[in-house]
Parts: structure tokens; C-alpha cells; sequence
């Protein structure tokens, strides 16, 4: 007698009809089949036979083979190939435990994230409606985000409208160029009379970054220009510091005027641009003062120009780098025995800008207290003038030297003394001037580069 196999996951309990069971007896299932007589290997007339177990069902994707389970006797039987089929389907082999998410749709996200971040509120609006069309056809998710970005693109679109009409627009793009330029396009954004000091405590070498501070207090550095480096291409390190040595130097009596007040431990220094914030750019040249001690720094403003000076003060220090600019203009040739014809051409410059310097003061009506000491300043002027003059047409060394000496004793520095201390202007002739060799004031040390 056959012992019928358990009950199973897929053979319950009470399931199976019992053998012999004709089709559509009472009690069994709609279209379960009976047993066939003369079955092969069910004797008949057995009580309590069992029919071989249907089929089991293949296994999910695994690490199985694929296909059903390898057969059993009761498998090979010919009950399997009966025409009478089951009523229960087995799984199919794609079957998968585990079901897979619907996908988000990623126009939705682009959208979403658009509207967030206000930024092109047009794109992100349109995207969402595209959005929505491809999750109704598709079955994806995200409608929530897609219907959200559209909402905040919207708001977005109307602000945007709202800046055009009212020109708030062209301010915003406006203060973005203006910052662009910032970061870009200038050193710092230091402008002319602003001090500042440097976190590496040197104003030598690359800066990255510089505080500014008041000037009345101790500060490293006081800005008294910025200009614009020429060309189009890099030209190097070498050329543009050159070019920058140049430019700062000739503009530095046009900020500090009086020439004299500047202290002797105070040089000229400049921020350049380097080959990668030019590829930005970057394009200006930055002329500072700096002590050349850098334990020393500066306190208060060495600015004298029209914003500090009155009107007599102003017309006396104008006329006075008129020599001083002919007066820097001296050969390279520091003997006249090595360059005569150049110092001869010198010397005529000189003698024209004294004329010139004369004219000025006489032009210009100076208060009492210092019009008496500046009338005795011209007749000088004009004395050396004529010196001047007459070095220029010197047939030789010889000659030019006794003319050349004559002019420079009646232009020495410190027979301006008296006229600046009437005028309220520095006293103290720089010691660069002792010599007796330039005018009224003159330029500052080597310039050191940054």
C-alpha cells in the first residue's frame, strides 16, 4: 500500500480528490480531474491511493539550475502527460520575490531642483509640464515634484517680469559685473587714498588678501594710484614690474605733493598682476607707499593733493614739480666728460621748465605772509635760468661745469626753506636734495617690487 506524500506548500491538505473520484463528483473541485482507469502503477481497486504529486513548481531565479526540479518516479509516470491538467499554475521562471520600484522621472527632479534654486525659471517650468506628460504615459513617479518645480518656476517667471518692467534687472546684472570685476578684474579692490594692511606682514612677494584700515592709524600700506597695464598677451613678470617701477614713480607727486613730508624710510611698492589673474582679466596696477622696515609701517596719510592743500599751497607745489620733472630727466651718464651733447640737451630742458616755474608763481597772487618770500624765490628762478641757458650752448666740459654750478647753488633746496615754512608746508629738505644737485623736491628710493 502506497503511503501519499505530505501535505506541502503547494499540495494542501484535503486538496486532492480520492482516487477513483469520478469528475465533477461531489465534494471536489470545479474541473479537477478523477483517475483514469488502468493508470500505470496505481493498482486498481487499492483503497486509499494516492495519485503521483503534481509537478513542483521551478524555483525562482537563484542559484538552482534552470527549469523544474529533477524528476521523480511518480514524475515519469503517465499521469503527468494526462490531458486532464491541474487547476494550479506553477511560477513561471521570470518570476522575481521581490518587486521592483516604479522609477522617478528625471525630468521631474530637474525640475524640482530648478524652481528651488530660482535659476532659469522658464526651463524649469517647461520641463515640469513635459514631466507630467511622461509620468501619465509611462506610469513613473514623481508628479509631486514635477507639479512643485512648476509652482516655484512660476513665481520665478513673475519676479523676473517684475525686474524687467521695473529695471531691477540691469542693477542686479550691474552689481554682478561690478563684483565679477572685483574678483577678477582688479588687485583687491584698493582704491586711491585707502590703507590697508598685508596678514603676511611683508609687502614683498605674492599676497593673496590685504585688510583695510584707517589711515590716521598705523597701517603697512597707503594706495596713491592704480593704473592699467598695457597689452593684450602675459607680457611677463619682468616687463610688467617695469612697467609698473614706471607708471608708480611718475604718479607719486601727484599724491604726495609735497615731496618733502614724505619720511625717508618710506619707498614706493606695487601690487602687478600675475600670468593666471590677468588670464582673468586682471589688469591693474596697484602703487603704494610702504616703510622699507617692515617693522616700521606707517601712521597717517601721506596725501597732499588738491583734496588736502589750500589754494597756496596747491599753486607753489605745482609749480615746483615743473623743475623737478626736468630735473629727474638727467642722462644716464652721470659725468658730463662721458655724454656732453646729452647734458647739454638736459640742461636746455631745465632752463625751459624754470621759465615755466617762474611764470606760475608770478601768475598766482599768494597771501601776504608768504608773497614777499616767494618774489624772492623767482628772482632766483630766473638768475639760474639764464645759467641753465648758458650750459646748454657750452662749446665744452669746461664751460658747461661753471655755468652748471652757478645754476645749481641758486635753485638749492634750502633756500626754499623759509617760503614752505610761510606756505605751512614740510621744512626738512630730504636727504636725497642735500646735495644741491636737484630742485624744489624730487623723487623717493628704488622702487621694490610685490
Amino acid at each position: 500500500m502506497a503511503t501519499p506524500p505530505p501535505p506541502g506548500p503547494q499540495q494542501p491538505e484535503g486538496q486532492y480528490p480520492p482516487p477513483g473520484t469520478p469528475p465533477g463528483a461531489p465534494g471536489t473541485p470545479p474541473g479537477a480531474p478523477g483517475i483514469p482507469p488502468g493508470t500505470p502503477g496505481i493498482p486498481q481497486g487499492t483503497p486509499g491511493a494516492y495519485p503521483p504529486p503534481y509537478p513542483h513548481a521551478a524555483h525562482p531565479q537563484g542559484p538552482y539550475p534552470e527549469g523544474p526540479y529533477q524528476q521523480s518516479p511518480y514524475q515519469q509516470s503517465p499521469y503527468q502527460q494526462s490531458p486532464y491538467a491541474g487547476p494550479y499554475q506553477t511560477w513561471g521562471q521570470g518570476y522575481s520575490p521581490y518587486n521592483r520600484p516604479v522609477p522617478f522621472n528625471g525630468l521631474a527632479i530637474a525640475a524640482l531642483v530648478l524652481g528651488i534654486l530660482c535659476f532659469l525659471p522658464a526651463v524649469g517650468l517647461v520641463l515640469g509640464i513635459v514631466a507630467l506628460v511622461q509620468i501619465k504615459k509611462r506610469g513613473e513617479r514623481g508628479k509631486g515634484m514635477a507639479v512643485g518645480g512648476m509652482v516655484m518656476s512660476s513665481i520665478g517667471v513673475v519676479l523676473l517680469a517684475l525686474m524687467v518692467a521695473t529695471g531691477g534687472a540691469g542693477d542686479f546684472w550691474k552689481g554682478f559685473e561690478e563684483a565679477a570685476g572685483d574678483a577678477g578684474g582688479s588687485t583687491f579692490s584698493l582704491r586711491k587714498g585707502e590703507c590697508f594692511n598685508e596678514p603676511g606682514d611683508s609687502l614683498e612677494g605674492l599676497a593673496y588678501d590685504v585688510d583695510k584700515v584707517p589711515c590716521a592709524g598705523k597701517h603697512e600700506a597707503e594706495v596713491f594710484a592704480a593704473v592699467t597695464a598695457e597689452g593684450d598677451s602675459f607680457p611677463g613678470d619682468s616687463k610688467v614690474a617695469a612697467e609698473a617701477d614706471d607708471k608708480c614713480y611718475a604718479l607719486m607727486d601727484t599724491y604726495a605733493m609735497d615731496v618733502w613730508a614724505v619720511p625717508e624710510n618710506v619707498d614706493i611698492y606695487y601690487f602687478t598682476p600675475t600670468r593666471q589673474s590677468w588670464r582673468l582679466g586682471d589688469r591693474e596696477i596697484t602703487c603704494m607707499f610702504g616703510n622699507t622696515d617692515e617693522q616700521g609701517g606707517l601712521t597717517g596719510s601721506l596725501r597732499k593733493d588738491a583734496t588736502t592743500l589750500d589754494a597756496d599751497q596747491l599753486a607753489y607745489l605745482k609749480a615746483a614739480r615743473v623743475l623737478n620733472t626736468a630735473m629727474d630727466a638727467a642722462p644716464e651718464e652721470q659725468y658730463v666728460e662721458d655724454d656732453l651733447p646729452g647734458h647739454k640737451k638736459w640742461a636746455t630742458r631745465v632752463s625751459g621748465a624754470l621759465t615755466e616755474q617762474a611764470g606760475l608763481l608770478r601768475d598766482h597772487t599768494f597771501a601776504p605772509v608768504a608773497g614777499e618770500r616767494v618774489a624772492a624765490l623767482v628772482k632766483d628762478l630766473d638768475r639760474s635760468q639764464k645759467e641753465w641757458a648758458k650750459a646748454a650752448d657750452a662749446p665744452d666740459v669746461d664751460t658747461f661745469y661753471t655755468h652748471y654750478e652757478k645754476a645749481v647753488k641758486l635753485i638749492d633746496p634750502r633756500k626754499t626753506v623759509t617760503t614752505r615754512k610761510a606756505l605751512g608746508l614740510a621744512t626738512t629738505p630730504p636727504k636725497y636734495d642735500e646735495g644741491g644737485d636737484n630742485g624744489d623736491g624730487g623723487e623717493g628710493g628704488a622702487g621694490m617690487e610685490v
